[in-house]
């Protein structure tokens, strides 16, 4: 089956920071509320920022309250869900104007190194859209998944070290596919596992280095993928990574946007660690640009790197 292109057209300056706020360069995690509302967790000067769709700001929370901020979600009633990397190790949800509802997990105490339990610097989480049951990616310090109740009581746990099926190396995003499927960015295997809500296998997806990875909003069911560049040994060289990819919910490849190689220009990636999108089909780009492309160059760069990104959908 032919499916028709999908054109994205990128947004320049989108985000208006003011005087005093920064990103540092890192967004960790970028999710979109039911008034098409941005919400970016970020590792500068105020954890979680929100802008109107035009790239207004409208409010900040959080500060002080994380240690690494990495992977964030929304649910149908505006809650957000919050996963603070290490040191934090923890998952918070809270109300839309940012009142604490639930912790799991103590903040800075870590679960044994590989051992399976939670949590040892986790990445992300997906919300069922019915049950809201709660998968969360527990990716850097294990290698494994964690479904939880709404009020985030463990369940059961799946994955294990490794590249054969259901194993993980580094499971970094996580997502739902329609109400009976859970689709894991397995990054350093460079593929999207899927599973079935128990954590059964059910298929895989190659792909270069999967960073990120959402589901549409509004009967939107593409997945939106994005992608990091390759490994310092083939730095420059073309068509690895540094971009979004849209799939079917089979895994049929839509569309794909982004320049292929890093900077900071309108149309260029360098690190899309958090995705997702509004009613609209427009695409919000997350990014840790300091620690995977400016941190790294010499000179360094001045002044507040491209660390989010707007795409409209044409």
């Amino acid at each position: 089956m032919t499916t028709t292109k999908i054109i994205y057209e990128p947004v320049q300056n989108w985000a208006k920071l003011p005087m005093g706020i920064s990103f540092y360069g890192d967004c960790g995690g970028v999710a979109v509320d039911s008034k098409d509302n941005v919400y970016v967790f970020n590792r500068g000067t105020d954890p979680i920022c929100v802008f109107d769709q035009n790239g207004n700001f409208l409010r900040s929370f959080g500060h002080g309250d994380f240690d690494r901020p990495h992977g964030i979600e929304i649910d149908s009633e505006d809650n957000i869900y919050l996963v603070d990397d290490g040191p934090g190790n923890f998952v918070q949800k809270r109300k839309n104007n940012g009142d604490i509802i639930f912790t799991v997990g103590e903040r800075g105490t870590e679960a044994p190194w590989q051992g399976g339990e939670m949590f040892n610097r986790p990445t992300d989480i997906a919300i069922h859209p019915s049950t809201g049951e709660l998968f969360v990616s527990d990716g850097y310090g294990n290698s494994r998944i964690h479904k939880l109740t709404p009020d985030g009581k463990h369940i059961l746990s799946w994955g294990v070290p490794g590249t054969g099926d259901g194993q993980f190396s580094l499971p970094h995003n996580i997502s739902m596919i329609g109400d009976d499927k859970v689709i894991v960015a397995d990054r350093e295997n460079f593929r999207l596992q899927i599973f079935d809500l128990n954590g059964n296998y059910l298929d895989q997806w190659h792909l270069h280095h999967p960073m990120s990875v959402t589901e549409g909003k509004n009967g939107d069911k593409n997945l939106y993928i994005g992608e990091m560049g390759p490994p310092d040994v083939q730095k420059g060289v073309p068509g690895l990574g540094n971009r979004i990819v849209v799939l079917s919910p089979e895994g049929e490849k839509i569309s794909d946007f982004g320049d292929g190689l890093p900077g900071q220009n309108i149309d260029q990636f360098v690190a899309p660690h958090g995705v997702t999108t509004d009613s609209k089909g427009d695409v919000y780009v997350g990014e840790v640009a300091w620690t995977w492309w400016g941190s790294k160059q010499d000179p360094k760069p001045l002044g507040e790197l491209n660390s989010l990104r707007k795409w409209t959908r044409k």
